[in-house]
């Protein structure tokens, strides 16, 4: 995935975890993964896995395709 990308999807992660009123720590908590991997996320340093950007989607309640691009 081109840079530009991660970080649109970054910066969507971010946006949507703010709306939904989560800190980094409590998403990750919920998706299963270490506080890192969400801040590497919104970074723009990480290219999550199929199965946790459906994880976060469903965390965040909002449909996938609003947050990742694929």
């Amino acid at each position: 995935m081109p840079n530009s990308d991660l970080k649109v999807l970054g910066e969507k992660v971010r946006k949507e975890r703010k709306l939904a009123g989560l800190t980094q720590e409590q998403l990750a908590e919920k998706v299963g993964v270490r506080r890192e991997t969400i801040m590497r996320l919104e970074k723009a340093q990480y290219n999550p896995s199929l199965k946790l950007a459906i994880d976060i989607s469903r965390v965040l309640n909002a449909p996938i395709e609003d947050i990742f691009i694929f």
